[in-house]
């Protein structure tokens, strides 16, 4: 059982910054591939980023390559989400999730743990 905490969400105006983390329990933080992931109102939740369990290896949305950057420390049990020059359609609630996998998958279905989700408003 894996639970997940996000902080770091609220509100910017275009062209700024946030940090989100994704905080774990459990000593088997190591074992999941991780991903955050987004979801607008009236939209379907889409992938945002994902990261290896060692952390060696990151995937990015087309829509936020550049910009975005995941990372995570093993030691801390933590998950981050680096988010620059944020553009108003960045709006949106996100979520961390945890799978039990080798590799990053985008695909929100097969993610075994999900987070309550933090709010992230961007103002143009």
């Amino acid at each position: 059982q894996v639970q997940l905490v996000e902080s770091g969400g609220g509100l910017v105006q275009a062209g700024g910054s946030l940090r989100l983390s994704c905080a774990a329990s459990g000593r088997t933080f190591s074992m999941y591939a991780m991903g955050w992931f987004r979801q607008a109102p009236g939209k379907e939740r889409e992938f945002v980023a994902g990261i290896s369990r060692s952390g060696s290896s990151t995937y990015y949305a087309d829509s936020v390559k550049g910009r975005f950057t995941i990372s995570r420390d093993n030691a801390k049990n933590t998950v981050y989400l680096q988010m620059n020059s944020l553009k108003p359609e960045d709006t949106a609630v996100y979520y961390c999730a945890a799978d039990w996998s080798i590799v990053v998958v985008r695909d929100t279905r097969a993610y075994d743990y999900w987070g309550q989700g933090t709010q992230v408003t961007v103002s143009s």
